[in-house]
């Protein structure tokens, strides 16, 4: 009966694409220490260091304390915490809107926002690049869906020309896209969304609390976040917490409450993880010196990846891709690297094209000049063995 299972696995495995999962013991920071070795971590999305933050800790404790571990229930019941109304107040003043929801994670949040925006009769235009919660999302939809080639505008405007008869048309994209860590043409974007009557949804979840002065994203960083129609966001990476979040018009998030499926049929995040956000944001929005010195971090490596002659994907962000292009080298180097104490996943396919798989590394705000050195040494010997590099 399940044979097809045990033939899939073989060819996951045949092809180099297999996956497990590896045990984290201790904090999430700059440093790992992961299936029991200690590692320099270079993959992860902590860019601020949060994760581990006092404050944060303190925070999630003293939420626990006052609330309990868990909500019971969904917050459509009886599971929406004081916590939430304070969150999603913060929330909408950080990112200059009327309003914001916040969902259990950014993944159910885009599942959430996009099937209640588009349905049949409608279409969906995405970047070929996004994450794969949007691209699930537009598919769970049923509105038509065409996805242009990544960041060509005229090809998206082509689509939208093209596009006659619909009820309502919607534009997303990433505005910091994960795996190439490159940044999404937005005010073309916004531009194509009003001559062609669309709606606007942007993805911040690797922007916010890295870009713009307040430090809430791309679209602050551009001057465009009143351009947008739906900002989404996520609370779990440079914000050190877990959750996903809609910032928009009150009526937006009125109709959210009432439509999106994957807010109103499951349980309320924990109190802990409400409490944790909260600190995050007091820290984002008066220490802008963390996201200083995660640029700084970022340019050291990059200059370092560059003067060992790796081709980099992108450099125009706190990711910085290492192109490999063979699955099997890529993987290879990344084990590799963990027995030298550096620990850098592979990324392949179908995360990436074929042909496209890479070294997907990302620097943190609290790694020191140390950590950095160790990698850029270990990077060059391991590389040189693989002839990846000369």
């Amino acid at each position: 009966m399940m044979d097809f299972i045990d033939e899939e696995l073989s060819r996951i495995k045949a092809q180099g694409l297999y996956r497990s999962l590896r045990t984290v013991e201790g904090h999430q920071g700059p440093r790992i220490t992961i299936d029991g070795k200690d590692c320099v971590n270079l993959c992860s999305n902590n860019y601020l260091g949060l994760a581990n933050n006092p404050q944060l800790k303190k925070a999630a404790i003293d939420a626990v304390q006052r609330y309990g571990a868990g909500a019971g229930a969904s917050r459509l019941v009886c599971g929406n915490f004081k916590l939430y109304d304070e969150l999603e107040c913060r929330l909408a003043k950080f990112k200059k809107q009327e309003a914001c929801l916040v969902f259990n994670s950014g993944y159910s949040a885009n599942l959430g926002i996009i099937t209640a925006l588009a349905g049949r009769g409608d279409i969906i235009f995405a970047d070929r690049l996004n994450h794969a919660s949007i691209v699930d999302a537009a598919l769970l939809s049923r509105a038509e869906f065409k996805r242009y080639p990544h960041k060509d505008m005229a090809a998206l405007e082509k689509m939208l020309k093209e596009s006659t008869g619909y009820k309502k048309k919607l534009i997303v994209t990433d505005t910091l896209f994960s795996m190439d860590g490159d940044i999404a043409p937005l005010a073309d974007i916004a531009a194509l969304a009003k001559k062609y009557s669309a709606m606007i949804m942007v993805d911040e979840a690797h922007a916010t609390g890295v870009f713009g002065e307040g430090r809430s994203g791309l679209a602050e960083h551009f001057g465009l976040a009143g351009e947008i129609d739906v900002h989404m966001g996520t609370l779990s990476k440079a914000l050190g917490s877990l959750g996903g979040y809609a910032a928009g018009k009150r009526k937006l998030i009125e109709y959210l409450i009432n439509k999106a499926r994957s807010l109103i049929y499951t349980t309320a995040l924990a109190p802990s993880t409400l409490g944790a956000a909260l600190a995050a944001l007091d820290i984002v929005e008066k220490q802008g010196w963390m996201t200083k010195t995660l640029w700084t971090n970022a340019a050291a490596m990059k200059k370092g990846l560059l003067d060992l002659g790796f081709s980099l994907v992108s450099a125009e962000s706190q990711i910085l891709p290492i192109f490999i292009g063979d699955t099997e080298k890529a993987v290879g180097f990344s084990k590799v690297l963990f027995e030298e104490g550096v620990f850098i996943q592979a990324i392949r396919p179908p995360t990436v094209p074929q042909n496209e798989a890479r070294l997907r590394l990302t620097v943190m705000a609290t790694h020191k000049k140390e950590d950095l050195e160790q990698a850029l040494v270990a990077l060059g010997k391991v590389g040189r063995y693989l002839g990846i590099i000369s």
